[in-house]
């Protein structure tokens, strides 16, 4: 994972590449919970894969596969004999969903205008990452608010990096526990305040292991984005 969905940490992915390159290995990166709280570089990181989900960054439902091309292409795919062999037609049998596609560049467009509302006029890749520069900084002001709240609240523990002068080592997703109360009941109460949150192992399955949380019950997780408010914090840390 380049980031977790549960601590929201994020990991050194280009320096576990290369560790990977010298046992001659390929490597996978998950990017569905880094997409979008930081820019993406796929050269940079040297992997051989990455994916991520559109939705992750206010997109469509739908999945996205990057492949380095010696590589991909020395993959052969179980699919019809008659359809193509070409890239990438060899993985996408039949009509794409064009619709998805249409949402998906309106999404990363999105990113572009962000760039530029905040003075970039550059390219559009610097017009993304000007957006993410700006998101990033505002992102993580909510972030330290939150931890920083959180953190004062008797019998709640937060399962990730809380020194502020860390942030830049975790996304704004931020999980916790609360000794005696199960995660759900906490959730289903600041759902009915109108606070969506969710509660539960998030699929992150060693983790929770790893920090002895009950698989079943599993953890609250309170997700920011760059859409999120200083009020709206206040007022879920008001409710927690």
């Amino acid at each position: 994972n380049y980031a977790s969905n549960l601590t929201g940490s994020i990991n050194r992915v280009k320096a576990l590449t290369a560790i990977a390159r010298q046992a001659g290995a390929l490597v996978y990166v998950d990017a569905v919970q880094f997409a979008p709280h930081g820019l993406i570089d796929v050269q940079a990181l040297g992997c051989d894969f990455l994916i991520c989900s559109a939705y992750k960054f206010f997109g469509p439902h739908m999945g996205i596969l990057w492949g380095r091309r010696d590589v991909i292409d020395g993959l052969k795919p179980y699919k019809c004999r008659c359809s193509s062999n070409g890239l990438p037609e060899r993985f996408e049998l039949g009509t794409p969903q064009i619709e998805l596609m249409a949402g998906l560049t309106a999404a990363i467009d999105y990113f572009a205008d962000l760039g530029a509302a905040a003075g970039e006029g550059g390219s559009r890749r610097r017009r993304i990452a000007k957006a993410f520069d700006v998101s990033i900084a505002y992102e993580n002001a909510l972030a330290r608010r939150l931890i920083e709240g959180l953190s004062d609240i008797e019998d709640l523990i937060i399962r990730g990096i809380t020194d502020p002068e860390r942030l830049a080592e975790r996304v704004p997703t931020v999980s916790f526990t609360v000794e005696g109360i199960a995660p759900e009941t906490i959730v289903r109460q600041m759902n009915a305040e109108n606070i969506f949150l969710w509660s539960g192992h998030n699929y992150a399955w060693e983790i929770v292991h790893q920090l002895s949380i009950p698989a079943e019950q599993g953890v609250v997780r309170i997700g920011i984005a760059h859409y999120n408010t200083a009020a709206e914090i206040e007022e879920t840390l008001e409710s927690v």
